[in-house]
């Protein structure tokens, strides 16, 4: 049978099915083998045919017995064929069920035009910007909102004020004094809804004191630049290099009255700002009567030192710090925390007021109860260990499975630069989601007028669930080069 495949070239056929087989979207269904190995003509056969949508999504498959003896071919032919194809992400299969097509193989008829990659559904997320939301210390949240909410006063339930309840601005002033260095009294600290909302504040206080400018980074989140633009404020980029941004540069730009940085762990390049750049942009800022806005996005995981402490502890009077919960416990409680120099706390009020975009009460009142309690930083101490692991397994992973890349950046947060070979960066990205992983390049991150003089992905190991890390790390090494 199998010389008669080969001298012909190639088979059409038509599966003969079983009753559970008959009414799924597979019947009938005509592959072409070519090729002078069967394993191989099979394997590209029922890629043909998942790519075409001729088997859908979950459709199952016939066992590896039943198809060989349709085709007339070994059953272990049919089993390699198989195995072949799960590891490479097209089928799925479990102990005991039926071999099926996975639920990310989306099919694209042959005369569409393909989607974007980001488009399909993914199976691995390895994006960066999202902790392990599995780990979220559900039972001592739900412990400190009891307590908070039997201790609340009867006016806790009110409308509040612009600031925040003074039961989270006096813990949060403790506690940042003594983790960050951070100095500021608790009528310095206003709550917000996270470092978005921090910086939408800021950008119009800016506006209405004349700044047209706030420089920023090389490499940063375009939504901030986009938060600042929507301010009527420009954005010169400052370029960032091994010691973090350059930031004698603040002097090439006249019309720059603030500079928004990531100096404990620059997003995403993963490097510090060097000490003489920290003194250097806090003597520009008093020099210029400038503004350091400081986000400190993720300044408690540091894992091969104790972390640096905030800009802000050098000049409160010329740095705002911006602090979140997103990193640390989970994004969706919309928390973080904006320690403002005196000078512009009153505006920030004002600004604040007028759009009543306020933090929901008892979650403040959970969140100071998390703090005081001594919770938050038992799960701080508990991810730190958990990332650092996560990290040094994806160092150690990539060390031996990708030997043509290269981790960089410091051993801190939730993310890794991993360069690759020059020109390889989109190539990896698009790759990558067609085998369902998820991941972004380094050039999503650039400024608009940055130059284009580096290839990596920025690896988010933070992302995936407990369960998921070992697939998803396992997936990120098939795909890079």
């Amino acid at each position: 049978m199998a010389s008669s495949l080969q001298t012909i070239g190639s088979l059409l056929w038509s599966i003969s099915v079983h009753e559970e087989w008959a009414s799924s979207p597979s019947e009938d269904l005509h592959l072409d083998l070519r090729g002078p190995r069967l394993r191989d003509g099979l394997m590209e056969a029922l890629r043909d045919a998942i790519r075409s949508g001729r088997l859908a999504p979950g459709a199952k498959l016939p066992s590896s017995r039943t198809l060989g003896a349709d085709l007339g071919i070994a059953r272990n032919t049919v089993a390699q064929a198989y195995a072949e194809l799960v590891a490479e992400g097209w089928l799925t299969a479990r102990q005991g069920a039926a071999t099926r097509v996975a639920s990310r193989a989306e099919s694209v008829p042959a005369t569409a035009v393909p989607k974007p990659a980001q488009n399909r559904r993914q199976v691995h997320d390895l994006r960066p910007g999202q902790p392990d939301l599995s780990s979220f210390p559900r039972a001592d949240w739900l412990k400190a909102a009891r307590r908070a909410l039997t201790d609340a006063p009867g006016d806790a339930f009110g409308y509040g004020g612009p600031f925040g309840r003074p039961e989270l601005r006096t813990a949060l002033a403790a506690y940042l004094a003594r983790t960050r260095g951070v100095r500021a009294h608790p009528d310095q600290i206003m709550v917000c809804a996270g470092t978005s909302h921090s910086l939408e504040i800021l950008a119009e206080v800016l506006k209405q004191r004349g700044m047209p400018e706030v420089a920023v980074e090389s490499y940063g989140l375009y939504v901030h630049r986009e938060y600042l633009a929507g301010a009527g404020l420009r954005t010169p980029r400052l370029p960032v290099d091994a010691d973090g941004a350059v930031v004698d540069h603040l002097d090439d730009l006249p019309g720059a009255g603030a500079a928004l940085l990531t100096p404990s762990h620059q997003f995403p390049t993963g490097v510090a700002l060097h000490p003489d750049r920290r003194a250097a942009v806090v003597d520009w800022a008093r020099r210029t009567g400038g503004l350091v806005l400081e986000d400190d996005y993720d300044g408690e995981f540091r894992y091969d030192r104790s972390p640096v402490g905030a800009v802000q502890g050098l000049d409160p009077e010329h740095v705002a710090y911006l602090g979140t919960t997103s990193k640390a416990l989970a994004p969706g409680l919309r928390l973080g925390w904006l320690v403002l120099p005196p000078r512009i706390a009153r505006a920030a009020a004002e600004v604040k007021g007028e759009h009543d975009s306020y933090t929901g009460v008892l979650d403040q009142l959970t969140m100071a109860t998390f703090i005081t309690s001594g919770a938050y930083d038992r799960h701080i101490r508990a991810m730190r260990l958990h990332y650092r692991r996560r990290r040094d397994q994806l160092v150690a992973a990539l060390a031996e499975h990708a030997p043509n890349t290269r981790v960089t950046g410091l051993s801190a947060g939730l993310q890794v630069l991993v360069d690759v070979p020059p020109g390889e960066e989109s190539a990896v990205v698009q790759g990558s989601a067609w085998q369902g992983l998820a991941v972004h390049g380094l050039g999503m991150f650039r400024h608009p007028d940055a130059p284009a003089d580096r290839d990596a992905l920025v690896i988010g190991y933070g992302t995936p669930s407990a369960s998921a890390w070992s697939g998803a790390l396992e997936a990120l090494c098939r795909v890079l080069p």
